[in-house]
């Protein structure tokens, strides 16, 4: 499905480079539905990606296309990631950013994690 110029799935990408084993990463958290990996570059003290293991480009892709099952798995993957990780105390923030104009740099859905401090306003004007 293209999105907000994202166009189609590109199974060339970075992340389904990952997920076939041709890029390494560190590995949180792994299951039928999900991946989820340290970012590269961090961005807070913890800071995880989480990517469904499906072709899906964007949020929109995903939220349309997707089974029940994945949508499920996929978001209770989020969640015990999230607790594996000891941030469900503290709190911590999930952000997806969908399309060029959100700032999505690879057409693949994923989510960012981030917590282990206090991450103030969620946008900067």
């Amino acid at each position: 499905m293209a999105v907000s110029g994202l166009g189609p799935y590109d199974p060339q990408n970075i992340f389904a480079k990952i997920l076939r084993g041709e890029i390494p990463c560190r590995t949180v958290f792994e299951n039928t539905f999900a991946l989820a990996f340290h970012d590269i570059a961090p961005k807070a003290p913890v800071h995880v990606l989480v990517i469904p293991k499906g072709p899906y480009v964007s949020f929109a892709d995903f939220s349309t296309t997707a089974s029940d099952a994945e949508i499920a798995g996929f978001t209770r993957a989020v969640g015990h990631v999230a607790s594996l990780l000891g941030l469900d105390e503290a709190g911590y923030r999930l952000l997806s950013n969908m399309g060029a104009a959100a700032g999505q740099e690879v057409p693949h859905f994923h989510v960012h994690l981030f917590g282990g401090a206090a991450l103030g306003p969620m946008l900067h004007r």
